[in-house]
């Protein structure tokens, strides 16, 4: 059986600590850093299943450390987010920065080990289940799964883990409407316990980085429902 490693950068003694305790409990791996140049540094030197994240930093704030970690061309380390409750924005700008997932202070192991373990299945799945031969093309649009490349007319996008799944998946269930719940469901792994607001987020950079590349519409808001995608010229 495969033993995780995670990496957990977080400042809070007793947060790191407390973190550390559950995880190890649960037989992972564990590494850690209080600070967000030593995290880097760990993350650049070293390979991780999972990464956790928090967002007030010394050296380097959570958010910058996040945007390094899945900006670079070949990291495909999910992100998982610890960010204060009575931040909301905080939350959501950690997932336009590429996070896969936030947990809210305080916040119970348990949930925290259930997330873990909800990223860790997901990323192993793929690995076990490649499509090395699939590659789906619309109007310009090219989504290669086997390299994890999408490209807009030859020109490679930019786009972190979560948006790539998530477009494979619609584009794959061309026409086919989903619910916010059902996309956390079948794109993170679980039923989250707050708000669908993730979801929203991922779709509204998607539509960003596609619409700069081509004025074209790929996914659209069936409005009291969910998304879907199509290939129109006009965002509806």
């Amino acid at each position: 059986m495969k033993e995780y490693r995670i990496l957990v950068i977080e400042d809070d003694k007793h947060v790191l600590e407390l973190l550390k305790l559950c995880l190890k409990q649960e037989g992972f791996w564990v590494t850690t850093a209080e600070d967000g140049l030593t995290g880097l540094k760990f993350a650049s030197e070293n390979e991780y299943d999972l990464i956790i994240l928090d967002i007030m930093l010394p050296g380097k704030n959570g958010w910058e450390v996040c945007r390094q970690i899945t900006g670079g061309k070949d990291s495909w380390v999910p992100v998982l987010m610890l960010t204060a409750k009575s931040h909301e924005n905080d939350r959501i700008l950690g997932l336009e920065m590429g996070a896969d997932d936030y947990v809210v202070k305080p916040f119970s192991p348990r949930e925290l080990v259930a997330r873990v373990r909800a990223i860790l299945r997901r990323t192993t799945n793929a690995t076990k289940s490649p499509e090395p031969s699939r590659v789906i093309d619309f109007n310009g649009l090219r989504i290669d799964n086997s390299k994890h490349i999408v490209s807009i007319n030859g020109k490679t996008m930019p786009l972190t883990p979560k948006e790539f799944e998530l477009l494979y998946f619609l584009a794959q269930n061309r026409g086919q409407v989903f619910s916010r719940e059902q996309l956390l469901n079948l794109i993170w792994g679980y039923e989250f316990t707050e708000s669908t607001r993730t979801v929203d987020e991922h779709i509204k950079n998607l539509r960003k980085k596609l619409w700069e590349e081509s004025s074209l519409a790929y996914i659209h808001t069936v409005w009291g429902v969910g998304y879907k995608f199509e290939v129109t010229e006009d965002v509806c």
